[in-house]
């Protein structure tokens, strides 16, 4: 899967929109929140309600799961695309990012 159909997969979501909060970062929000950041050669996703849970990712994938600056002790990592992670887990990874963001929303704002 290239990054364009992890764009697409992650936009699908109910109520996630694109924004360019930065000059050349591109991220998939729901609410007011960030669910996803999308590169051109991975993804940056909330991977666990805390950083114990994100390490998971780390301790299988080596390789291609890394903490992600500034916001990683909150469980978010950057997962490389075309390596050793699988197309099913990358989606799984949206999926979880998205529902702990959607979980963490007001009501009032949760698709």
């Amino acid at each position: 899967m290239t990054a364009a159909e992890l764009r697409t997969y992650a936009l699908a979501k109910p109520g996630a929109w694109p924004d360019e909060p930065w000059d050349g970062d591109t991220v998939a929000k729901v609410g007011d929140k960030i669910f996803v950041f999308l590169g051109d050669t991975g993804i940056g996703v909330k991977c666990g309600a805390g950083r114990s849970e994100a390490d998971e990712w780390l301790r299988e994938f080596p390789d291609d799961a890394t903490v992600m600056a500034y916001i990683g002790r909150h469980g978010w990592n950057s997962l490389g695309l075309g390596g050793a992670i699988p197309l099913t887990a990358l989606k799984e990874a949206i999926d979880t990012s998205y529902d702990l963001v959607v979980a963490g929303l007001p009501r009032s704002k949760r698709p």
